[in-house]
This record gives structure tokens, C-alpha cells and sequence, in this order.
């Protein structure tokens, strides 16, 4: 249960800040709005209000730029522990790249300093939505994860299908798997697909985040200890590898093992046997071991990093699942699916849609964080919405990174790189196909085709055939002149020459000009 008294609107916020004149002008700010201001002078402290009462909190207002511990430093720890406390991080002017990074690494939103009482008053309140409602979402999805199937993973790209036809393959029997890709393109759902699809369905599944276990810690995670091993064992723990017994263990980042774990590791997979942490003999165990990196494990072994004994033990069928930038054609499917899960979740069953324009824009967004990230946009911008209709202004953090973006120049990729049917999907306002006035100008493209040869078979000149392009161009774009010169990759002083040069009248381009 936290603070948040939803009559008032009120809640308890922790600002994390290090500068005292920034921690006071925020606390003045965010109280004037009614909250409760909770203040830490760095990221470590801050963290450890945090562990000693998780459900206190309804937004974390974070500094990045912090000695000790850094803003990024501490939405790392804050994902390790598991809470899922909405952040929003601030930063000077030119801290525009760490931005970037805590957005990927799960920051709902951020603010530029000095940042005004309004601005920072609209994004707590805008983060407060999503406080105990992704908290149950999230815990659902959770509680769901364990069944799933090759059916349940969006593959309309040939390198997803690739994937799952290779991954299928791999189900059938109790080969090691290692399961390479960037954070967040869906190794672990592959995983658990595998272990569906296998002799194993039924028994356990147990994931390991092995870059998430303090160093200390992972062999006695991983294998188990005896009470008495070491300075706080007070009782027996099994281990992962036990609890696994039968099934399948998914160890996550596995490129993050060190070295003396990695030996034993390897006599677990050679032998079927582990060494618990302070007992005198080793206990069989019957696991299928899949791994993941979002790390180049042979460079690991080349620097040293990883045992080149284990890595070919563990590499025996290597699947490399794609980044979401190069499977575009999977973008129109998995929002489909976001959007109908999440407007079911938080909407009282109320199924929402997508307009084209979003469509697009999603669509033309690379996604550095790949389906982690764009899930997390889709649910924030549903959680958000005040229509049935998410549009092109419910995702403006992704807008923003994309400055040259003209929504008219993705609808066509988007009607390219779908097969979703209306009728199913989202009906009229989710279009697969581009709107009438795109028809109408992709038609222009093929009546004013430009030729390449001249009517008496040889090649046009290079100026007749820039002149040409120049005067489709300005009609194809309406005059826009910022935009003509961008599509045609020349500054707008090179525009206007040429223009000059040609007699080329902008207001008429069939005409030329007095």
C-alpha cells in the first residue's frame, strides 16, 4: 500500500539531490501541489529509503548527475531490486545523452533545470497514474509468463521467423542453447517458448539475471550454501541449479559470470553435478541450461572475460535474435498486441485504437531499447490517453528524437511492412494501407517517373534530369521549400540557385519563371 490518497491526489514523492538549493527550490515546488516531499542528498541514501519502505513512494525525482552514486547508477539498483517506482530524471542543458540512457534504462520522464513548478507538477502527476496500476499490470503479466508458447511470440519478419523456426528446432531436445541479441529484443520469452515446446513443459523454469547478483553472492545463488558456510548462512539454501532440478534454467546475461563461478558452471554442464558452497560432496542435478548475452562471448573469451572451455560447451546451438530497428515489419503487429492487452488492463475491458499517423511514427522510430522499450511506450501512453484513440501526441518523448520525421513519409513503409487485417485489428482509424491523399501522391511518383534516356535512345544529361527532379519535387511537396531541399540532401541556399539557374518558378514548378 503507499501514500497516495487518490481523493486528494496527493502522494508521497522522493526527490534525490545532491545540490541543497535544488533540493529545497524542489520541495517548495512539488509541495505547493499538495504532495509529501521525502528529500536524500545522494543516490545511496535515497536507495536505501527506498529498500527500507518500497510501498511509501509513488514518484522518485532523480538528479543523473551525482557524485557517489550517479542517477544512472541508481536506476540500475532500483531495477535490480525489483520496484517499479515511476522515475523522473532532471538535468542541465547539456545532459541530453544521459537522458537518453535513463530513458532506456526505465525512466518515465524528464525534466531540463531550472525546471518550473508546472512543468514538474503535470509529469508527477502524469507518473502518479501509472503508480499501483503498472505495479498489478505488471505482477499479471508476471503471474502469466510461465506458459508461454511459440504462438505467442510476434514473428511476421523473416528474421523472427527464422528465429522461431531455429529455436522450435532446438525444443525438441536438451541441447545447451545460448540465445544472443541487445537488451530487451525478447530472449527470455524465447526461452520460456523453448522450455513450452519440450519434454520439459511441465516442469520448472527458473531465470537467473546473472548480472544482477553482487559478485559475492552468485555462487551461493546459483548452487546453494550449508548452514554455517560462511558470516550470515544462518540456514541451508538450495540454489538455483536445485530448484531447476528436472527443468530448465534460463541464466540472463550470462557474459556477466566471473571467472571462478564460470569453472563450476562448466563442471555442472560436463557432469550433471554442483558443488554447494560448504558441503563435502557434489549433488547431481538434471537441468536444461539456456543462456543469454547481449555480449560478443568470443571477444569476452579472446580478453579473457570467459572461459573458452565453456563457452564451446554452452555455444553448442547459438540462436541471434534480432534488433526490433532490423524486423520493422513485427512494429504494426506487436502494438496490436500491446495496445489490446494494456487498454483490457487499464481500461475496464475497453478495447482501444491506433491512428495511422502513430502508427507511422512508431513505426519509424529505431527503438534503442528495443520491445522492453516500445511495450513501456505503449503502456504509458494508454495509462495516459483521455480518447479510445491513441495518436501521434501520445508518445511525444518519441517525437522528439525524431526532429526530421514527416508522418506522410512512413504511412506507405507502414502499409509495406503489415499483413494485419482492419477488420481484427483496429478498424477504420488503424490503417494498413496509406490514406486516400497518400494513394493519390505515391500515384503522382509513377505518372511523372523520370526517364532516364532521351527519345533518341541515349542518355539524358545530368542537368535536364536534376531540373526535372527539382520541379517534381517542389509539386510532389507542395512548396515546401525546407522540405524539397531536405528530401533532395542540398541546403536551401543550393535550392534557391538552382532554382535561379533553371528558371524555375517555386509558386508554379511546370512553369518557368518570368
Amino acid at each position: 500500500m503507499t501514500g497516495y490518497n487518490e481523493l486528494k491526489g496527493a502522494g508521497q514523492i522522493l526527490v534525490v539531490e545532491d545540490d541543497p538549493v535544488q533540493r529545497r527550490l524542489l520541495k517548495n515546488a512539488i509541495e505547493r501541489h499538495g504532495h509529501v516531499v521525502h528529500q536524500a542528498e545522494n543516490g545511496r541514501i535515497g536507495l536505501e529509503m527506498v529498500k527500507r519502505d518500497s510501498g511509501l513512494f509513488n514518484v522518485i525525482v532523480l538528479d543523473l548527475m551525482m557524485p557517489e552514486m550517479t542517477g544512472l547508477e541508481f536506476l540500475d539498483a532500483l531495477h535490480e531490486f525489483g520496484t517499479q517506482i515511476p522515475v523522473i530524471v532532471q538535468t542541465g542543458q547539456g545532459g541530453i545523452e544521459t537522458v537518453v540512457q535513463a530513458m532506456r534504462a526505465g525512466a518515465f520522464d524528464f525534466v531540463v533545470k531550472p525546471v518550473s513548478p508546472e512543468r514538474i507538477a503535470t509529469s508527477i502527476a502524469n507518473a502518479m497514474k501509472l503508480d499501483q496500476r503498472e505495479v498489478r499490470a505488471r505482477a499479471g503479466r508476471r503471474s502469466r509468463s510461465g506458459s508461454v508458447g511459440f504462438d505467442d511470440i510476434v514473428s511476421a519478419s523473416p528474421a523472427m521467423i527464422r528465429v522461431i523456426d531455429l529455436a522450435q528446432r532446438a525444443a525438441q531436445s536438451n541441447i545447451p542453447v545460448v540465445l544472443e541479441g541487445e537488451s530487451g529484443v525478447g530472449k527470455e520469452l524465447v526461452a520460456r517458448a523453448i522450455q513450452s515446446g519440450g519434454e520439459r513443459s511441465n516442469k520448472p523454469f527458473v531465470t537467473v539475471n546473472c548480472g544482477a547478483i553482487p559478485h559475492n553472492l552468485v555462487e551461493s545463488i546459483l548452487f546453494g550454501h550449508e548452514k554455517g558456510a560462511f558470516t550470515g548462512a544462518t540456514e541451508r539454501h538450495i540454489g538455483k541449479f536445485m530448484e531447476a532440478d528436472g527443468g530448465t534454467i534460463f541464466l540472463d546475461e550470462i557474459g556477466d559470470l566471473p571467472l571462478e563461478v564460470q569453472v563450476k558452471l562448466l563442471r555442472a554442464v560436463q557432469q550433471g553435478e554442483i558443488e554447494t558452497v560448504g558441503a563435502r560432496t557434489a549433488h547431481k542435478v538434471n537441468v536444461r541450461l539456456i543462456s543469454a548475452t547481449n555480449k560478443d562471448l568470443i571477444e569476452e573469451v579472446k580478453n579473457g572475460h570467459f572461459r573458452e572451455d565453456l563457452y564451446y560447451r554452452l555455444n553448442v546451438f547459438p540462436i541471434t535474435i534480432p534488433a526490433l530497428r532490423k524486423r520493422k515489419e513485427d512494429i504494426p503487429h506487436l502494438v496490436r498486441v500491446f495496445t489490446d492487452r494494456f487498454s483490457s488492463e487499464q481500461k475496464n475491458g475497453r478495447r482501444m485504437t491506433v491512428n495511422s499517423g502513430a502508427l507511422a511514427l512508431l513505426t519509424a522510430y529505431d527503438w534503442p531499447g528495443n520491445i522492453r522499450q516500445l511495450e513501456n511506450a505503449i503502456f504509458r501512453a494508454v495509462v495516459l490517453a483521455e480518447g479510445p484513440e491513441l495518436t501521434e501526441a501520445d508518445f511525444p518523448q518519441i517525437a522528439a528524437q525524431l526532429p526530421e520525421y514527416e508522418v506522410v513519409d512512413h504511412l506507405a513503409l507502414v502499409a509495406d511492412n503489415t499483413g494485419l487485417d482492419p477488420d481484427e485489428g483496429y478498424g477504420e482509424d488503424f490503417r494498413t494501407s496509406p490514406p486516400a491523399e497518400v494513394h493519390h501522391r505515391l500515384s503522382e511518383v509513377s505518372e511523372n517517373a523520370i526517364a532516364s534516356v532521351n527519345p533518341s535512345g541515349d542518355v539524358r544529361k545530368l542537368a535536364d534530369v536534376e531540373e526535372e527532379l527539382i520541379r517534381f519535387a517542389l509539386k510532389f511537396y507542395r512548396g515546401q521549400m525546407s522540405q524539397v531541399a531536405r528530401k533532395l540532401g542540398i541546403g536551401r541556399s543550393t535550392l534557391y540557385r538552382k532554382l535561379k539557374d533553371y528558371g524555375i518558378d517555386p509558386d508554379n514548378p511546370q512553369k518557368d519563371a518570368a
